[in-house]
């Protein structure tokens, strides 16, 4: 006996309860799927409505998986790239700025540990932190080996 296909909605919940989606990120998965009487948009506004699809448990969710990790300018790029816009973004950039010298130097402690001790090493742990997203401040701290965000 086959199994019958899953409804938009029904493949919506299924995603959902893996992990929280953003609204852009969940309409394009749902958009490979949907025929041409659905309604992708409307399923979305429902579960908006009935709190199943949240931007704030979205945002706070990927900010909790990427921050120890990245820096503030990926993490942020990368809620942007998910459609969080406005001023929820200006809120979790001023609630990420306050731990990105903790984050890099714990970062950086765990993929070098050691202080360089010559120009080119430096600059490798530079630009590893850089490509990771951290400030040229915390970066800096990291390199010291201090969290003291007081220097600056």
């Amino acid at each position: 006996m086959a199994v019958p296909p899953l409804s938009l909605k029904g493949r919506a919940l299924r995603y959902l309860s893996m992990r929280e989606h953003s609204r852009l990120e969940l309409g394009r998965k749902l958009a490979r799927y949907a025929d041409e009487h659905d309604n992708v948009e409307a399923l979305l506004d429902l579960l908006e409505k009935n709190n199943w699809l949240s931007q704030e448990r979205f945002s706070e969710a990927l900010i909790h998986r990427r921050s120890a990790r990245y820096g503030n300018s990926r993490i942020v790029a990368e809620l942007q790239s998910h459609g969080v816009a406005g001023e929820a973004l200006q809120e979790l950039k001023a609630g990420l700025k306050d731990g990105e010298t903790a984050r890099a130097c714990e970062v950086w402690r765990r993929k070098f540990g050691t202080v360089a001790t010559d120009a080119e090493t430096r600059n490798k742990q530079m630009r590893f932190l850089m490509q990771r997203g951290f400030s040229q401040r915390a970066v800096l701290a990291a390199l010291r080996g201090s969290e003291a965000d007081e220097d600056f």
